[in-house]
């Protein structure tokens, strides 16, 4: 059922800030120098990834926990999670000292789980069940609707949209100047809700944009569609944004501040990721990364303020192997090709001879020997010292005697690479 569109005001974010004093930290903005030289512009990012959650989360779960009443606060909380939602609700029990029962799936890697409890202490049980997020949110949702306590929601909710407004009150006090644009990433539509909302009414020069993953641009097609839309499936890589369907209040929320959408390939936001690393030594999840990576696809003018929210910094390392292959395709620096190989002395050679050039390296190469005795298959991966190398290779490849196969970065094969 569709929701009022005043659900959330910019008082209730004043409110909720209140509420937050001294339980969540005032994160900091911090100047990009590289980011103002990319743009043009002078970028600022909104550090959430270091609060002690690492997201923006706990702002909203605090919030929301902090305003149920005493008998619901004794009886307890539950939420579902696969990250950082689990977090942020851990932290409020935490602070406000109710219990919590947190459902996450069992994909959920461990050093989450043992975030998520460390947080909570005793005040909260984990539950560990279901093979996808859905199963876990299922779970949660039966257990809330059983035992009579509250689901905290993660977004879809005006205490939690308020909650998560307080950040954009906080940019508008924090910079001299008034800040022109403001980019915030976009799962549920929580975060851009509050956001907007309260710069609608409070900062009506300041333009909110919202940045979502390509693969999961839910509020674009809820605008487009004039109401919450279930996309028919999602690229799971921006695991922090993934989301099929926004919220009602969000959406509402959105569609009446008048925000803007852009979407953003999910390898453009892996070569940020890489980018804040190198440059900035920030740990940023792919997630924290969407709103610098969208600003080369904003409409910023030379000089104009803009400020980023970098939303979240809880990346497992062991995904950079991943963020580095999907960055590099994206710049046309690595692509992959299937070569057939004469079964005969010195094929491997004549290969490197004929076709490498000078800066080009063989990234991966997995040789299948079938029963044709005349041709084996391999999947060769070439990794380019220049996108601009890829025209002379491919044209080597063209005069080779050799028979060579490009795949493109949108063929199913590519599952079974990345």
């Amino acid at each position: 059922m569709p929701h009022d569109t005043l659900a959330v005001s910019a008082a209730d974010v004043d409110a909720a800030a209140d509420r937050l004093a001294g339980r969540i930290a005032r994160s900091p903005l911090t100047y990009s120098e590289r980011l103002s030289a990319q743009t043009g512009a002078r970028v600022w990012l909104k550090r959430e990834d270091l609060q002690q959650v690492r997201s923006y989360k706990g702002r909203g779960a605090t919030n929301f926990i902090a305003q149920l009443s005493k008998d619901q606060q004794r009886a307890g909380v539950v939420c579902a999670s696969a990250g950082n939602h689990a977090q942020g609700v851990a932290f409020a029990c935490a602070q406000l000292g109710v219990p919590a029962r947190i459902y996450l799936p069992r994909t959920t890697p461990r050093q989450k789980r043992d975030r998520v409890s460390t947080l909570g202490g005793i005040d909260v049980e984990v539950v560990v069940g279901g093979d996808t997020y859905d199963a876990a949110a299922t779970a949660a949702s039966e257990y809330a609707e059983h035992s009579g306590i509250t689901l905290v929601p993660p977004f879809d909710h005006p205490m939690t949209i308020a909650g998560q407004g307080t950040l954009a009150r906080e940019i508008t006090e924090d910079l001299t100047e008034p800040a022109d644009v403001l980019v915030v990433p976009v799962g549920g539509g929580g975060l851009l809700a509050g956001a907007a909302t309260y710069a609608h009414e409070r900062a009506p020069h300041l333009r909110v944009v919202g940045a979502e993953p390509s693969g999961a641009a839910s509020m674009t097609a809820a605008l487009a569609a004039d109401g919450p839309v279930l996309l028919p499936e999602i690229d799971p890589f921006v695991d922090g944004a993934a989301v099929r369907r926004v919220g009602e209040v969000t959406f509402s929320l959105v569609r009446a501040a008048g925000a803007s959408m852009v979407s953003v390939p999910e390898g453009r936001i892996c070569v940020e990721m890489l980018a804040l690393y190198q440059t900035e030594g920030i740990v940023a999840e792919p997630a924290g990364a969407l709103a610098a990576a969208a600003l080369e696809q904003v409409d910023i003018a030379p000089g104009e303020r803009v400020v980023a929210v970098l939303s979240g910094g809880n990346n497992d390392v062991l995904r950079y192997a991943e963020v580095m292959e999907r960055a590099l395709i994206h710049e046309g620096r690595k692509h992959y090709f299937l070569v057939n190989f004469p079964q005969e002395p010195g094929a491997l050679r004549r290969f490197l001879d004929e076709v490498l050039g000078p800066d080009d390296d063989i990234a991966l190469f997995e040789y299948v020997k079938r029963s044709n005795r005349e041709i084996g298959p391999a999947l060769v991966g070439i990794e380019l010292g220049s996108p601009a190398d890829l025209g002379p290779l491919l044209a080597r490849m063209r005069s080779s005697s050799i028979t060579v196969e490009q795949i493109p970065p949108d063929s199913p094969m590519f599952r079974f690479i990345l």
